[in-house]
């Protein structure tokens, strides 16, 4: 049974872990504890467990009126199983409860699983940042869900 809970820094050497399986170019472990020392000032993190081992996490940046998803992953054995909508929306939750008017996030534009799952959301295209995801050069689109 997978449960979410607050991050905590016990939780990087599997968040960093799973982050270089994931994604081209990870996070370090210092960009990681950057944002948990936002906790609970301007950040919100969580991890997802099943059986003792984290199995997703997602994280929040959120100021007075706007909060930003920093990230969310999903173990590639989790995938497809709804934990990444289970995580997307306790982040819209806490940006509602922190009374944020809108929720913004980039996605990769070849990600279409991420964005099919934003879409659901109803997060909606609102700009595009030309290269942003490196290596590669990928552009990033901007999607934003109004609360």
């Amino acid at each position: 049974m997978t449960t979410l809970r607050a991050m905590r820094w016990w939780d990087l050497e599997a968040a960093v872990a799973l982050e270089r399986g994931l994604f081209a170019d990870p996070w370090s472990p210092e960009t990681f504890w950057s944002e948990l020392a936002g906790v609970p000032d301007t950040r919100h993190y969580l991890v997802a467990e099943d059986g003792g081992a984290v199995v997703g996490y997602a994280g929040l940046f959120a100021t007075r009126h706007q909060a930003d998803v920093q990230t969310i992953a999903v173990a590639s054995a989790q995938q497809g199983s709804g934990l990444g909508g289970v995580l997307l929306e306790a982040l819209i939750a806490e940006a509602s409860r922190r009374g944020c008017a809108e929720v913004l996030l980039e996605v990769r534009v070849d990600n279409m699983a991420a964005r099919r799952l934003y879409e659901r959301f109803g997060f909606e295209q609102i700009s595009v940042r030309r290269g942003y995801y490196q290596p590669g050069g990928v552009d990033g689109l901007v999607m934003r869900l109004r609360l």
